[in-house]
């Protein structure tokens, strides 16, 4: 077994300034919200180089170099990339040479004004070196805001200056994606001339991924804006834009050689109403042409360039608000490493498997060195480290192994038959070996050591018992470990013993335990419950689970009768609960969403109990408590997660919990959902269809809200409805100001005929249809019918 974990590679201390680099970090991660933050780092490809854009006092560029050579270090002449002035510094991008032989790549310096100056630093030469200074614009006005490499191509965000006829809405417009080629060779650095290649659009980022450029929405512009709910996918060698959303998959345009923006969205003006997509929080461009996205509804997802959007891992619930806006994430071979606040991820990206969970002192930043893609690097307060896989720390097994086993035997021994017998007095190991206290403990003495004579039937036991003694072993490792390797010990401990405990026959004593492992260690043990599960949550939202049938008969055994359950609504104090509502509370605290996916899962695994009864009048008992009532304890009494018991309501799949669900939408005016609703479950079950369309056609009689679902409606009518059924079910519920109101009073919210229209006539028309149920009884032969032959009987 081995486990990933993070080992520094290089100090501060072997860059130059490297006393000034730490205290930068120390006060960047002081304080989250200043203007110089993590944002603000870039790396070198070879990680020699941390570069950092100063915001304030005064805008500049602060460079930190590590020399190959470390005499060089000391040298007191070796020049420092160090840049002050009025003029901010947007980024720094890196230019490939055209023959890699010809050394390190060049550094180029961008501007807000539009200056590039391009450096190259010269180990050899002491350090930094200006190469030559040229301007990206055309117009001296016009304003960088963003800037990046593509293949041989340099590509940027220009802010033209605005029109003196412009208004607000056209200023948000005046923005324009340019191109430039760029080629490094001996004699310097050559740059082409000025290319538009979108104009009129807002102000986007650029983020280079392969042979494609991503306009990514800056979130400070208005988030009114509509056209901020896409962003683009453009290819620079085709010169194509593709329009994408962060909350489909689906392609939303392509369009080819379209250079005004306005144009080139306006196939997709009436898409934009319909859809609210999340937050982009974070990204990172995997190399490849695909875009890896961190959205604000935790989901870690990847754009592929063909337009489709992959999920990959679900954040817990709230993770991202309770950490801040810092994060950083990268794609490592086939390895996700994720920074959020103070905790990094890393996630299988074939099954979205949490590999890791390492917690940091401070927060980092990922980055990706050319010389070893393959291992993730992360910048921290204290220096670079590198994600490592090492062993799993797994105590060896005492010298007198067999000792401890035949002990342990016996004292399983000694358990068992306490458990099971009437006497009160105390069966200990020594007196078992005496053979002592009656009969019974003498005839079981016997077997016991005729047991342990028999090799076959000791190898049988040897790996069980082995694995005692290694979990007792590790918790003396646990007394003794450093802090260090503390958190790894527990972990291991607490997912050793939930695997335990749910591998056999759960008694009173046990469930206690498993309780209070639960509670003394929520995290752990939520960890522990995704393993032994195997529990998977695909992009969809569903969950799978890989357990086997015995251990999901443990976990949906019914309310154990010695557990002293005592469980109200989400508030107990520490009781004792079964295992299943145990499980239920650990989701619900660290990934609530998960909670009606994990009760279909149940269901499942139960045999569809959820569909086996749709009796109104079956008596519940304690042993036969449904699996959705079981699970509704744990939310809160309060009614702060109702959509979560709306969920669990509905997917039960039984009619009480049905009609419950549909009374708190109703109450809540989830019209949508409540319509959804009743055409899902109306052609279920008759008795339920005609419950549903009752209670619907009550809130019709009361109010207008369900006027755009009142076609939907009408197709729901049970078949058994008459008109007057119908009309005495309207003047039952008609509110009481109308009841007294005149013939001719217009009030906008009240029920009218002409609402009825269709509904009175569809049912009328079924009415005075002659039924044909009998028609072939009383059409009568035109032929009759043969004589039966006489019967004659012969004596």
């Amino acid at each position: 077994m081995t486990r990933l974990a993070l080992e520094q590679v290089t100090d501060f201390g072997d860059f130059t300034k490297g006393k000034v680099l730490k205290e930068f970090f120390r006060q960047a991660y002081s304080n989250i919200s200043s203007q110089t933050c993590l944002s603000d780092v870039r790396l070198s490809p070879d990680g020699r180089h941390i570069h950092v854009i100063v915001r304030q006092p005064k805008s500049g560029l602060m460079t930190h170099d590590k020399y190959q050579r470390p005499h060089l270090m000391q040298c007191q002449k070796h020049n420092d990339l160090v840049l002050s002035g009025n003029v901010p510094v947007v980024d720094v991008i890196y230019i490939p040479q055209s023959k890699p032989e010809d050394g390190a790549s060049v550094l180029g310096v961008i501007f807000e004004n539009g200056r590039v100056e391009f450096w190259k630093f010269l180990e050899c030469r002491s350090g930094w070196h200006l190469l030559q200074t040229v301007d990206l614009c055309n117009s001296p006005r016009a304003k960088v805001s963003s800037v990046c490499m593509c293949q041989n191509v340099i590509i940027w965000c220009e802010e033209r200056p605005p029109s003196e006829n412009s208004n607000s809405v056209c200023s948000n417009f005046r923005f324009c994606i340019c191109k430039k080629t760029i080629e490094v060779n001996e004699g310097g650095v050559n740059l082409g001339n000025v290319k538009i290649a979108l104009h009129n659009n807002p102000r986007y980022t650029t983020v280079s991924s392969g042979d494609l450029v991503y306009l990514l929405p800056d979130m400070r512009e208005n988030s009114s804006m509509g056209v901020l709910k896409v962003f683009l996918a453009w290819s620079p060698e085709h010169d194509t834009f593709k329009v994408h959303s962060a909350c489909s998959c689906t392609l939303m345009k392509s369009s080819s050689k379209e250079s005004d923006f306005k144009r080139l969205v306006t196939d997709c003006i009436g898409l934009l109403a319909t859809i609210n997509p999340p937050d982009i929080c974070g990204f990172s461009p995997t190399g490849c042409g695909d875009l890896l996205l961190l959205l604000s509804t935790g989901w870690v997802c990847i754009m592929k360039r063909d337009g489709s959007l992959h999920h990959i891992y679900k954040l817990p619930d709230n993770c991202l608000s309770a950490s801040g806006t810092q994060n950083s994430l990268k794609i490592y071979n086939e390895i996700l490493a994720l920074t959020i606040g103070r905790t990094l991820f890393l996630i299988d990206t074939k099954c979205g498997l949490e590999l890791e969970r390492i917690s940091l002192k401070t927060e980092g930043l990922l980055f990706i060195n050319t010389l070893d893609s393959h291992s993730p690097l992360m910048l921290s307060e204290t220096g670079l480290f590198v994600v490592t896989q090492k062993p799993k720390p797994s105590p060896t097994l005492s010298e007198d192994s067999s000792a401890l086993l035949v002990e342990a035997v016996f004292e399983e021994a000694c358990k068992y038959y306490q458990q099971r017998s009437l006497s009160s007095k105390q069966l200990t190991v020594e007196k078992l070996k005496k053979g002592g206290m009656f009969q019974a403990p003498i005839s079981l003495a016997a077997i016991l050591r005729d047991y342990l004579r028999q090799e076959r039937l000791m190898s049988s036991l040897e790996s069980e018992l082995r694995s005692l003694i290694l979990l007792e072993d590790i918790k003396t490792s646990v007394v003794k470990a450093s802090d260090k390797d503390l958190e790894n010990y527990c972990e291991s401990l607490v997912q050793q013993e939930i695997c335990r405990l749910l591998s056999g026959e759960l008694e009173r004593e046990n469930l206690q335990y498993l309780n209070s492992i639960f509670h003394l260690f929520p995290t752990y043990s939520w960890h522990a419950m995704q393993a032994v599960l195997h529990l998977r949550c695909n992009g969809e939202g569903l969950l799978s689970s890989k357990a086997p049938a015995e251990l999901w008969k443990i976990i949906l055994s019914p309310v154990q009768p010695t557990a002293n359950f005592a469980h109200c609504n989400g508030q107990q104090k520490h009781t004792t609960v079964p295992v299943f509502e145990l499980l239920c509370q650990s989701i619900f605290k660290f990934q609530p969403s998960w909670l009606p996916r994990f009760l279909e899962l149940a269901q499942q695994q139960s045999g569809g109990s959820s569909k086996s009864s749709w009796g109104y009048s079956m008596k519940e008992s304690s042993e036969s408590l449904p699996l959705y009532k079981r699970a509704l304890t744990v939310l809160p009494c309060k009614g702060t997660h109702q959509h979560l018991e709306v969920e669990l309501l509905l997917c039960s799949e039984r009619p009480k919990a049905i009609m419950q669900a549909l009374r708190i939408l109703i109450k809540q005016g989830q019209w949508e959902w409540i319509a959804q609703v009743a055409e899902r479950f109306c052609r279920q079950s008759p008795l339920l269809n005609k419950e549903i369309f009752i209670a619907l056609l009550c809130e019709v009689s009361q109010h207008r809200d369900l006027d755009p679902y009142l076609d939907l409606l009408w197709t729901l009518c049970p078949e058994d409805m008459t008109v007057m059924s119908i009309l005495n079910i309207v003047l039952k519920n008609l509110p009481d100001s109308m009841q007294n109101s005149g013939p001719f009073e217009a009030h906008g919210s009240q029920v009218t005929i002409g609402l009825l229209k269709p509904l009175l006539r569809k049912v009328l028309q079924r009415e005075t249809k002659p039924s044909q149920r009998y028609a072939d009884i009383l059409q009568s032969p035109t032929v009759p019918p043969l004589t039966p032959p006489h019967l004659v009987i012969s004596c």
